[in-house]
């Protein structure tokens, strides 16, 4: 398998935040976005952002800019979809997908979604971390997991079956996964969730605490 690229996901509409773009808030001198492109960048064969609106405000990032092709805000699938017509273009198999408000994701993300989809002829495989509660999904090992949905190894051969289901209405995504047999890659929780992504004030607060933890 050829390296994934990668695609980051900022096309969400960011209510909790008030609007605008969440990943153009600060951290430690640099912006979301920036810090999950040090992140990702590394990790992959090429970078790509997928957002909607004018790409001008992206214009530091050095990016290519993708946005939905699917209207009115179909949530993350949309964005995958996005991301993999781009690769399909750029002759990927492949892509990684890693959310644009979440900066301490695992830095190694990419080399733990390929390990877990080894043996797959399409290759599937969604982040998760162990979670306790009542409400929590069980993998196949019985654990009781939290699933990243925003953050997953996605093949470039399934893009037509997302694209079909996008315009039936699919919008939850491991619906989707679940339906394609996908894999899940456990990362550890401690000493934080790496998958903490910034929703609101509060949380914008806790990222500058956690940074020098990360």
């Amino acid at each position: 398998m050829k390296q994934p690229l990668g695609v980051i996901l900022a096309g969400g509409l960011a209510t909790r935040m008030g609007g605008g773009d969440k990943g153009l808030l600060q951290l430690g001198g640099k912006s979301l976005l920036a810090h999950v492109v040090d992140r990702l960048g590394s990790q992959v064969d090429g970078l790509a952002l997928n957002a909607n609106g004018d790409p001008a405000r992206f214009a530091g990032l050095d990016l290519p800019v993708l946005p939905d092709t699917i209207d009115g805000f179909a949530g993350p699938l949309a964005g995958v979809l996005a991301g993999l017509d781009w690769a399909a273009e750029e002759g990927a198999d492949c892509i990684v997908t890693a959310a644009a408000d979440t900066p301490f994701f695992p830095r190694d993300l990419v080399a733990r979604l390929l390990q877990a989809a080894e043996g797959q002829s399409q290759p599937l495989v969604l982040a998760t971390t162990p979670r306790t509660g009542d409400n929590t999904l069980k993998s196949g090992g019985g654990k009781r997991i939290n699933r990243h949905p925003t953050f997953g190894l996605w093949p470039v051969a399934l893009r037509d079956d997302l694209r079909i289901g996008l315009k039936d209405g699919l919008r939850k995504v491991v619906l989707w996964t679940d339906k394609h047999n996908g894999r899940e890659a456990l990362f550890s929780a401690e000493p934080f969730d790496p998958f903490f992504n910034v929703n609101t004030p509060d949380d914008l607060n806790r990222a500058k605490d956690l940074l020098e933890r990360a």
